[in-house]
């Protein structure tokens, strides 16, 4: 069942040159073109089905909130349609609805009523809610004087009080404490596996990629991209650095993986290689065998200065570990035309079992926003196995001792 259908979406403002053009735009509507539109939605299509996941990103701009606010009905379209299936409870900008000089539990009380509760059932849910947030007595305190960590706890907490159908919840989550992030995710995740639709709009990369099953990438109010969140996440990352003239190429792997490059060319990696420690080439490390990961790479036109990076990351596209010659203060510096680069990163595959993905960048300063020359998502694919090592979870393998005393 679709439990959101977005179709021929478009939202556009009206901009007049000046005041009055805008009054008499209200008094003889029609008679002239008295403004012009400026679209920041345009053309948007996209369903969800019931119990899935679906995360939004884009830069600032791109329309993500006007889109949430359209199909929460906080603000109208100007074209096509919005289609929504059973109860809903998003959380949108920080403390929306809640009025400053009440009471913390009674901004509850009116939050929850919009929701469609009863006084009674409010009642009831109260203690919970009051426990979910843990903002203690300060709940009978006016809202002016919380914390804006604070108003997300209450506003989180009421708006989850019961299970929603569709739960939609922007960057609100990111000004809570690492504590009440945990705790609301998982929430969240309890609710997914209910059944509960999730819109959920986040910078956050390791968010999208762990909660969502699907990604949908706006640009200048326009859909971009969608699909698996990794890929969706790798083609955003290289966005954020298209600003100098960067290419953008989305490529096939021999195993079927999507790979996205990007860079303005100026260096370009030629070869990625594993290696074991007697140098034989490898795509299956054992865990805690020691690694040799070989990147090379070509100058195609001079640069004051080439910093090079690596990140290994899981199955799931949550960076493992991740280091760059910036940080350890090894920039390489005036590179000619035809130079070659090469760089060795030994390591000890301390990694759980499962595949893995390593990215390589070449790029300017500490990360590839400032200049990027070519940045390359899976360049290479890799498995770890466990071999000799007690059995154990988790994407790390921690060399550790275990003592237990019993009397």
């Amino acid at each position: 069942m679709t439990a959101i259908s977005v179709k021929g979406l478009g939202k556009a403002y009206k901009q007049y040159d000046n005041r009055w053009w805008r009054l008499l735009d209200w008094l003889w509507p029609g008679s002239k073109p008295w403004h012009r539109l400026s679209w920041v939605l345009q053309d948007l299509e996209f369903e969800v089905q019931a119990g899935e996941a679906l995360g939004i990103i884009g830069v600032n701009g791109a329309g993500k909130s006007t889109l949430l606010k359209i199909i929460t009905g906080t603000t109208q379209a100007t074209t096509g349609q919005v289609q929504l299936q059973g109860r809903v409870a998003a959380l949108l900008e920080l403390g929306m609805g809640f009025h400053p000089d009440f009471t913390g539990r009674q901004n509850v009380l009116m939050a929850a009523q919009l929701q469609g509760l009863s006084s009674e059932e409010i009642q009831q849910l109260m203690p919970s809610i009051e426990a979910f947030a843990e903002i203690g007595p300060a709940i009978d305190s006016p809202v002016r004087i919380y914390s804006s960590g604070m108003q997300m706890r209450l506003a989180f907490s009421v708006a989850t009080a019961v299970r929603p159908d569709v739960l939609i919840v922007d960057e609100a989550l990111s000004v809570g404490d690492a504590y009440f992030q945990h705790k609301s995710f998982e929430r969240i995740r309890e609710f997914q596996k209910s059944g509960t639709t999730l819109l959920l709009v986040s910078h956050d990369k390791a968010a999208i990629q762990s909660i969502c099953n699907r990604a949908l990438l706006l640009s200048q109010g326009r859909k971009v991209m969608e699909g698996d969140p990794e890929h969706v996440m790798n083609h955003y990352n290289a966005l954020l650095s298209d600003r100098k003239g960067d290419t953008i190429q989305v490529s096939t792997t021999a195993a079927g993986h999507k790979s996205t490059q990007s860079g303005t060319g100026e260096v370009v990696i030629e070869q990625v290689q594993l290696f074991k420690p007697n140098s034989q080439a490898t795509d299956t490390l054992q865990t805690g065998e020691m690694a040799r990961l070989h990147l090379s790479a070509f100058v195609m036109s001079p640069v004051a200065e080439l910093v090079v990076g690596v990140m290994i990351k899981d199955r799931l596209g949550q960076v493992v570990f991740g280091v760059n010659t910036f940080h350890s203060q090894q920039v390489l510096t005036d590179l000619k035309a035809e130079e070659k680069v090469e760089l060795n990163f030994e390591f000890e595959a301390n990694l759980g079992p499962g595949h893995y993905s390593v990215t390589v960048a070449l790029h300017a300063g500490p990360d590839h926003v400032q200049s990027n020359y070519d940045w390359r998502d899976l360049a290479l694919v890799f498995e770890v196995v466990n071999v000799g090592k007690e059995e154990f979870v988790g994407v790390t393998w921690l060399p550790h001792t275990l003592r237990i005393r019993h009397e």
